[in-house]
């Protein structure tokens, strides 16, 4: 597999510079599955960190990481897995551990990718979470509702801070049991990530909080939390 990914990424340089030198064609020739018409539009999206460390203090100073080289690196890594990374934004995440019974946090980012199918977010994945010695890293293809392959959704409620969600996690062990926790962006936004089985759990612990859901909000797609090796039929 990593003999095939090397022959592709080498084949989608010498697109992409051909590209570059053919009047009327673009940049995302050379890359996954763009959007026709609108190559830039993001297709999915990776939640990912570079510190294994468990942190279960919330004033922990290594949580202020802005994750700059990380951007830069996880950046990279999708040009090399042939997709491209249009956004990203810092993240803390408030998750419940099964094994200390306790909460823990993790400075992480968002990155919104485009180009971007369930396979080569699967490889983005895996690169990251075994170059920096992870147990897994969580990812979002975008699909349909209705479609064969969703499995998994994304919301994210504004209005919900850090301690707000820490705080209902501790008071809601079905919530914290299912959904494990979620991630609070800059602007005290919450962001869930969960299996298409949990989302009634999901929507009664966001309005357990005072927080209005919008089924509107609701991304469906192929969830993917990857622990090892990208096998088609198993991880995507």
């Amino acid at each position: 597999m990593i003999t095939a990914r090397m022959l592709a990424t080498v084949l989608a340089v010498f697109a992409l510079v051909g590209g570059m030198l053919t009047v009327g064609s673009g940049p995302a020739a050379a890359f996954g599955p763009c959007v026709p018409g609108d190559p830039l539009r993001p297709m999915a999206e990776l939640l990912a960190t570079s510190s294994a460390d468990v942190i279960t203090d919330p004033a922990d100073a290594r949580l202020s990481d802005p994750l700059t080289v990380f951007d830069a690196e996880v950046n990279a890594t999708a040009v090399l897995e042939l997709g491209v990374a249009v956004h990203s934004e810092l993240v803390q995440g408030v998750h419940w551990s099964e094994q200390t019974r306790q909460l823990t946090y993790q400075a992480a980012r968002r990155f919104e990718l485009a180009c971007t199918s369930n396979e080569n977010l699967c490889w983005m994945a895996d690169d990251l979470r075994g170059r920096h010695n992870l147990d897994s890293e969580l990812g979002l293809a975008y699909l349909p509702s209705t479609d064969a392959q969703t499995d998994g959704f994304r919301i994210r409620v504004p209005g919900i801070d850090r301690a707000r969600l820490q705080d209902a996690l501790l008071a809601d062990p079905v919530a914290r049991d299912r959904l494990g926790g979620g991630w609070i962006t800059a602007d005290d936004s919450l962001v869930l990530v969960a299996d298409l089985a949990d989302l009634d759990v999901a929507r009664s612990f966001v309005e357990g909080m005072g927080a209005q859901w919008d089924p509107a909000a609701v991304q469906y797609g192929d969830r993917e939390l990857v622990t090892g090796e990208c096998i088609r039929g198993v991880l995507f």
